[in-house]
């Protein structure tokens, strides 16, 4: 049962604004609530896209993936460890501090040094960061990082007012202080978090909402629901069967968009007791419960086939996807076999941590009936989103449903996730050959070069180790009202609030 019922959802969005600021109160449904809204502390997807309001960033993604200036202005290479960036000026915090060179020094070790920090792993090399003057930066690499300039692109180049991040210390998140469009007012965990227009912002002129509020409605129905019914403007990441189910309501634009992430399994091998299972402790039981699974066949029934089967954590539209490396057909036999070979009689027992909404309650139930056909019994547990991913990071699980939303560089989607000392490594594989390749990929100028390292990464840790499962690469389907103008869609997923306008 969904905790949001239709009336209650509807009762959240009517909030009490003047009628002036009604008419540009744009109010989105997520489809899941964030998890902390600090950026050095944060991991998940809909807490990008609350971020995309409120914190801006060093440099964005166009539409093409290319980097572009945010709150830089410019950047160079003046060797392949140092990069000088210019800040833009007049820029101001929330809090009326002044957004200079200190405060992207401040930022950016906050990253580096907080206790927990998510961003770390990612930033990996950093040896210096320096004030030239009060706007320029240079930062300074212990060795060439290929993936460098995509990572502030993110999270890692968002950038807080220190005098706010130092009063409230990891409370920093309850109240949270940028140089984004936006200004935080408020959180009320799930159910709403909301912005108000900040009339400082450097880019004003490009903002013409007066407020914008998040909703987080994780039922797909109840979604859409709101959608027709006009009490949210946007809805995120709907499923792709909602495109026909808008088709004839002149009210509702529907965008199917190519993301740069993927579905799959983290598999717990090293991180606590719960990695002492079958799947943690033997590669063998690991790929036969790979091999129990189509792939395309569950996108099928979940999906309608929309989604693409993978193995990999690179999608085909990247000039980084591996072509070689293909899902495997499905072989329950194989999987029976390797059972066996590594001393299992069924059932064999394996807990799926499974995010609490419906379509991927539908994928685990898949999952769970082919798996079951090679000798797995597994048990579905269903948890809401941010609670699950603390809980891995504490290694409570065994393997767990989980998606990543995808960066422009390779790097985004491997380094965090398969490093021994990744950020992201929940599962806490450990592989001192993968280690040596992901360093070496890092720092690799050469794009072919690149790419058969990343050939040989996922040859060890997912076709020898089986380290994760990875299922399928996903459409972002996009339904926002008509009354919304200047809607970009972009591969990222992000709902930019530049330009966007309610009619």
């Amino acid at each position: 049962m969904s905790r949001f019922p239709l009336a209650a959802c509807l009762g959240l969005a009517a909030l009490a604004v003047s009628s002036v600021a009604q008419a540009q109160h744009l109010r989105i449904a997520l489809r899941e609530d964030p998890d902390i809204l600090d950026p050095t502390l944060s991991r998940t997807y809909v807490g990008r896209i609350v971020y995309m309001g409120m914190c801006d960033k060093l440099f964005d993604i166009n539409e093409q993936l290319e980097p572009v200036p945010q709150l830089a202005t410019a950047w160079r290479w003046e060797d392949p460890q140092s990069l000088l960036i210019t800040l833009r000026q007049g820029v101001r915090f929330h809090d009326g501090e002044v957004m200079d060179a200190e405060a992207v020094r401040y930022s950016l070790n906050r990253h580096l040094t907080m206790q927990g920090s998510f961003r770390r792993s990612e930033m990996g090399g950093v040896t210096a960061i320096e004030v030239v003057d009060p706007q320029t930066v240079r930062i300074r690499l212990d060795r060439p990082n290929a993936a460098f300039l995509a990572t502030l692109t993110d999270r890692a180049g968002m950038i807080v007012s220190p005098k706010a991040a130092e009063a409230a210390g990891r409370n920093f998140g309850n109240n949270p202080v940028c140089a984004g469009p936006m200004r935080f007012v408020e959180r009320v965990a799930q159910e709403r978090i909301v912005l108000e227009r900040f009339p400082e912002y450097w880019d004003a002129g490009r903002i013409h909402l007066q407020r914008v509020t998040y909703l987080p409605i994780p039922d797909n129905t109840v979604r859409l629901a709101n959608l027709q019914s006009g009490a949210v403007e946007f809805g995120e990441r709907m499923e792709p069967d909602d495109l026909r189910a808008i088709q004839r309501n002149r009210n509702l634009r529907g965008v199917p968009v190519e993301e740069l992430g993927y579905q799959g399994l983290q598999i717990n091998i090293g991180n606590g007791p719960r990695a002492n299972t079958p799947m943690g402790r033997d590669a063998r039981v690991r790929e036969a419960f790979e091999l129990s699974l189509d792939r395309a066949a569950i996108v099928q029934v979940v999906y309608e086939g929309m989604y693409t089967p993978t193995r990999q954590p690179v999608p085909p539209a990247s000039s980084f996807h591996v072509r070689s490396f293909q899902p495997e057909p499905r072989n329950v036999n194989r999987a029976r076999e390797l059972l066996r070979a590594a001393g299992h009689t069924a059932p064999v027992p394996v807990e799926l941590l499974v995010p609490n909404n419906p379509d991927l309650r539908q994928a685990g139930e898949v999952i769970q009936a082919m798996a079951s056909e090679a000798g797995f019994e597994v048990t579905l547990r269903a948890s809401e989103f941010a609670s699950a991913l603390q809980g891995a990071v504490r290694g409570e699980f065994e393997v767990f449903l989980l998606g990543w939303s995808g960066r422009t560089d390779p790097d985004g989607n491997i380094y965090a996730f398969m490093h021994s000392t990744g950020g992201q490594n929940d599962g806490r594989y450990k592989n001192e050959e993968v280690d040596r390749l992901l360093e070496a990929a890092r720092a690799e100028g050469d794009v072919e070069k690149r790419k058969d390292l990343y050939r040989q990464i996922m040859e060890l840790a997912l076709g020898r180790d089986r380290m994760r499962i990875y299922l399928w690469h996903r459409k972002n389907v996009m339904i926002h009202s008509t009354r919304l103008s200047g809607y970009r869609p972009n591969p990222d997923g992000m709902i930019r609030l530049q330009d966007l306008r309610l009619n």
